[in-house]
């Protein structure tokens, strides 16, 4: 028996509130704000909650590192040409900021959501995370939406959108008496298809997506117990020990009211006194000394796990432990080919998905034929090699000896958007026609008015 609406939206609500309990974990770990781990009962017994709240936290480190390389510059048309109208709509909807912070949100918590919508006359883009939305498949088919939820909250109620490929079903709930979900309105979806498009982090044929912050998090429990041993070591054995040898152990008498000894009790030692000059009467007594404990284990244990962070997440060394010293540009190229790789292999994974996002904007804009040519076109992203400008101007010089075309080289310089090539190209035709008009001043600066009548030279007083 089908489901009703209303049964689904119960279904698919619950699967976001499990999701969003996953997804905190992993966001808590970014944060810097998970529990100390791999402690003994008996270190957590002396010291208690004294380390409590810290983290040597290299989530953020990891991720950042991936994310602030994903850069959509603009999207191409299946014969190649930009499409402005994708990216003017792509601009207004402030979605430059928006992708960056749902590409951080799928690599934290393995999923995020963009949603396009045309409530009324401009086409809306908007990125969702984890806890607002979720999206099913026709069985047996991966790339199929069969229906989208959307859903939001205030402080008395839940709301909530259903999009199935032919309706769209308006509900809500008062989360005040644990009410049931309620039907509002319904009508047709006008795009015949789910407007909900995932952005999934290492999708599997098989399997859930990952986040990045999985593989981090046992290396990351594991060196915030090795930081918090050595503090521990460092406030107990850091300095030498000074030991009294031959001597009982100084006391005091213990006195009642009536002055009258009861009893005997150890005098405190001042840890203090360390750097004093102690004088015994015992005959015999001696001082002796525990040399400083070697804190080196923990500091070079430390260091073996985060190269092993380094090493299983492929982000370059010098990202996490900041000692490149003298390397040449090819040496750290090749110590970054890792992180490029898998930037690239995320533009690819996400593109796909942009590409679905625009493909909509531009149906909900009601022109099918571009989104046809959006579906079979591609994403245009940043570089995902830093290079420095002289490593740009050598290698760009060097595709320009082979006929390399201009257009193609100005598209490989970092951070120029398709948009300012376009601007390029407009500016280089105006100064070739200026050349050929010969108006070779207007090239640089402008030039004077010929019919213009010069102005009297007046003569200064005194000459």
């Amino acid at each position: 028996m089908a489901e009703t609406p209303l049964e689904m939206v119960s279904r698919l609500a619950a699967k976001i509130r499990r999701r969003k309990d996953q997804a905190k974990k992993w966001s808590d770990y970014y944060n810097g704000e998970h529990p100390l781990r791999f402690l003994s009962p008996e270190f957590e017994k002396v010291y208690g909650p004294l380390f409590e709240g810290f983290t040597d936290n290299w989530c953020q480190v990891i991720v950042d590192s991936t994310n602030e390389r994903l850069m959509p510059l603009g999207f191409r048309l299946k014969d190649g040409t930009l499409d402005d109208s994708a990216w003017d709509a792509w601009r207004r909807n402030e979605c430059d900021v928006e992708f960056s912070l749902a590409s951080l949100e799928a690599l934290v918590s393995k999923r995020a959501y963009g949603m396009v919508w045309k409530p009324e006359d401009e086409t809306e883009i908007t990125f969702l995370d984890t806890s607002e939305a979720v999206v099913e498949y026709v069985p047996g088919k991966r790339r199929k939406r069969a229906a989208g939820f959307r859903m939001w909250h205030d402080h008395s109620h839940e709301y909530g959108v259903l999009f199935l490929p032919d309706a769209v079903f308006w509900v809500s709930r008062d989360t005040r008496g644990g009410g049931a979900w309620s039907l509002d309105d319904s009508g047709p979806n006008p795009l015949g298809v789910v407007p909900i498009v995932p952005l999934e982090n290492r999708a599997r044929l098989y399997g859930k997506p990952i986040s990045e912050v999985a593989q981090v998090a046992p290396l990351q429990d594991s060196i915030n117990a090795l930081w918090v041993h050595l503090m521990a070591a460092s406030d107990d054995r850091a300095l030498p020990t000074r030991v009294v040898m031959g001597m009982d152990r100084p006391t005091r008498e213990i006195v009642d009211d009536e002055g009258e000894v009861i009893g005997e009790e150890d005098l405190p030692l001042d840890p203090f006194r360390a750097n004093r000059l102690l004088w015994f009467e015992a005959d015999g007594a001696t001082i002796g000394e525990y040399s400083a404990a070697d804190l080196s284990t923990f500091t070079n244990t430390l260091g073996v796990a985060v190269k092993h962070i380094a090493a299983q997440t492929r982000t370059p060394a010098h990202y996490l432990l900041g000692d490149m010293v003298n390397v040449s540009a090819d040496a750290l190229t090749a110590l970054e080919s890792g992180l490029v790789a898998k930037v690239q292999e995320r533009q690819r994974f996400f593109g796909a998905s942009l590409r679905e996002i625009m493909r909509l904007e531009a149906l909900a804009s009601g022109d099918a034929q571009r989104a046809e040519d959006l579906a079979l076109g591609e994403v245009v992203w940043r570089d995902a090699q830093f290079r420095s400008e002289a490593q740009y101007a050598d290698a760009l010089t060097k595709y320009k000896a082979i006929n390399v075309p201009d257009e193609r080289l100005w598209e490989m310089i970092p951070g120029v958007s398709p948009s300012e090539v376009e601007r390029w190209k407009t500016m280089r035709t105006d100064q070739a026609a200026a050349v050929v008009g010969g108006d070779l001043a207007s090239m640089f600066g402008p030039k004077p008015d010929p019919q213009a009548t010069p102005e009297p030279v007046q003569a200064q007083e005194g000459v």
